[in-house]
Formats: C-alpha cells, sequence, structure tokens
C-alpha cells in the first residue's frame, strides 16, 4: 500500500509531484490561491481544496505531512512579533498533526527559516507532540536539478531520523533542460515568449553571451536610463543572460521579467518561457497548468524543484521500511 501524503501550502503542487515520483500518494492537499488549487487537481487527482490551515480538517489520514508556509517576512529569533499572521501560519502545521495521524512531517521554507523565531516555535511544539527532528539546507543542483536554489527542510519523525540525501553524480545544466524544446509545437502556449517592447528587444540584441546589463552601460549606455548610471555597471545579474553550460540562478515567480535577474535565453533574444522555466524546475512537459501567464509564472517559480523534492522523499521513505 502506497504511503499517504497531506501536503500544505501545497501550490501548484510540485512537492506532491517528487512525492509521487517517489512512490507515494497525495490524498489531501490545501491551498490559498485557486488557480493553482486547479493546476494541482489537473495533475494528482481533485485532492485539493481552498482552505485555511489554521482550520485543520478532522477527517484526513496521512503518515506524512509535507508544507511549505509562506517565507516572507519571518523574524530573528527573540524579535518575534506573535501578532503577525504568518507566525500563526507556520504553526498551524502541528494542529494537523493529531487529527491526521501522521508519523513524518516535513516543512520546506528559505534556509533563513531555520534562524527565525518560527521555526524554533515551530520545533518546541512538535517535540511535545512527540516528534525528533533534523534540519538540512540543499541545494537543488546537487539533486539533479538544472538550478542553483538553496532550500531548507525540517523532517519531523516518529519513526527515527532520516540519512541526509545523497547528491547526484551527474548534474544536469540549462542546456540539458533546454534540449529538444524547440522540436515541439507549443500547443498550449507555455512555449511562447511574451513579446518585448522595442527598448527591451534592442537591449537583449546587445547583452552578449553570459553577459547582462553591465554590457548595455558600457557598449549602448544610450539604452540605459540615469538610475543604471548611478548604480554602475557592476550591479548584480539583472539584464542577465542565462548559461547554457551552468545551471541557472534561482528561478522566482518573477522570471518572466528581465530586469529581475538572469532571465533572458542564453542565445535567443527573448525571456525564457513558461515551459523553460518549468523545465527549470524538472517539471514533466506533461504537466498542464491553469491560469494567466503572471499566475503560471507565480506558481513554477513558488514550487519546489522536483528533483530535489524527490531526493528527499526517497531519504525520507527509508524510514517506512
Amino acid at each position: 500500500m502506497r504511503l499517504r501524503v497531506g501536503d500544505l501550502f501545497a501550490g501548484a503542487g510540485l512537492l506532491s509531484g517528487a512525492f509521487t515520483r517517489a512512490g507515494f500518494k497525495t490524498v489531501y492537499a490545501a491551498e490559498a490561491d485557486h488557480r493553482a488549487i486547479a493546476t494541482f487537481n489537473l495533475n494528482h487527482g481533485k485532492v485539493a481544496e481552498c482552505r485555511d490551515v489554521r482550520q485543520p480538517r478532522d477527517d484526513v489520514r496521512c503518515d506524512i505531512i509535507v508544507a511549505g508556509p509562506p517565507c516572507q517576512g519571518f523574524s530573528t529569533l527573540g524579535k518575534r512579533d506573535r501578532a503577525d499572521e504568518r507566525n500563526v501560519l507556520s504553526l498551524a502545521i502541528a494542529r494537523w498533526v493529531r487529527p491526521s495521524g501522521a508519523r513524518v512531517v516535513i516543512v520546506e521554507n528559505v534556509p533563513q527559516f531555520l534562524e527565525s523565531d518560527q521555526w524554533h516555535r515551530l520545533t518546541e511544539r512538535m517535540r511535545r507532540l512527540g516528534f525528533e527532528s533534523r534540519a538540512w539546507v540543499l541545494d537543488a543542483f546537487d539533486y539533479g536539478a538544472p538550478q542553483r536554489r538553496k532550500r531548507s527542510f525540517t523532517v519531523y519523525s516518529k519513526i527515527g531520523l532520516p540519512e541526509l540525501p545523497r547528491p547526484v553524480k551527474h548534474r544536469i545544466t540549462v542546456r540539458d533542460a533546454f534540449e529538444g524544446l524547440g522540436l515541439k509545437p507549443d500547443v498550449d502556449g507555455m512555449h511562447t515568449a511574451p513579446t518585448p517592447s522595442k527598448l527591451a528587444y534592442e537591449r537583449f540584441v546587445r547583452i552578449l553571451s553570459e553577459g547582462s546589463r553591465s554590457d548595455l552601460m558600457t557598449r549602448s549606455p544610450h539604452l540605459c536610463p540615469p538610475s543604471w548610471r548611478r548604480l554602475g555597471p557592476d550591479v548584480s545579474d539583472v539584464w542577465g543572460r542565462m548559461r547554457y553550460d551552468a545551471p541557472s540562478n534561482t528561478l522566482r515567480c518573477c522570471f518572466q521579467n528581465p530586469s529581475k535577474g538572469r532571465y533572458i535565453h542564453p542565445v535567443e533574444h527573448r525571456v525564457i518561457t513558461l515551459r523553460e522555466g518549468a523545465r527549470l524546475q524538472g517539471v514533466p512537459d506533461s504537466w498542464k497548468f491553469v491560469g494567466d501567464r503572471t499566475s503560471v509564472a507565480r506558481q513554477i517559480g513558488n514550487g519546489v524543484p522536483i528533483p530535489l523534492g524527490y531526493a528527499v522523499a526517497k531519504s525520507v521513505s527509508e524510514l517506512f521500511s
């Protein structure tokens, strides 16, 4: 019998997709975004609902709970704001333990979460419920994703603690991820880039291979606003081209905006498409997404890279052997 997963703050279901790949079965998911719920249910069956996680259901039974609470606004230890709603959201995970019967709980977030007051309070609450814990900070690139993306995973368990997931032997690059995309017809609009403005296109043309805004500052200053000149040429990766033979930088929900990071295609004069972004997250081409371009980009960028989630799922599955 397949082990059952309950997914809180489920998003579009990338973490559930990772656990499904590892042999688990998601039986319930809670999420606040209606379009992410629709995407989840298209790809995992109709198990996701719009629900406030502070109100746990008493009829959901699962072996594992996975949760990725919102990462904005974590307080530092000793500087907590008890009225902050986001504090309550992360602590609400513990409310699902007793009614669900879960023996393992996995909380995924940014690395800074492990230094927050919320993490310490949640860990103490889980300890009182009989769980021991182990925390990791893992880079998705080490586990088969073509992307540098560090995430924290805290495993709370009543049945022992898992071993650190083993990194893959062969790392995947952007070139590997994009392979074959140009040979497939774009039937769902996922592999069509947004049409750039005339100014944006002129900038794309002048940004060299692996280059960024600094190319424009030195070679085409007439295309740069005064604010760029005040910052100087050596500033971050904005308006940057991805590198074919390297992993991408962390993919965020705004990855179709070149001013937000290194999101320009390695050789073409455009930002990466939704499908290319999904591939950087390890999402199969067979997945269907619901929503407009902005919503789908958010669903993709907010997810856990499936290869990274799979590595965690395989490690945790050993506890049930």
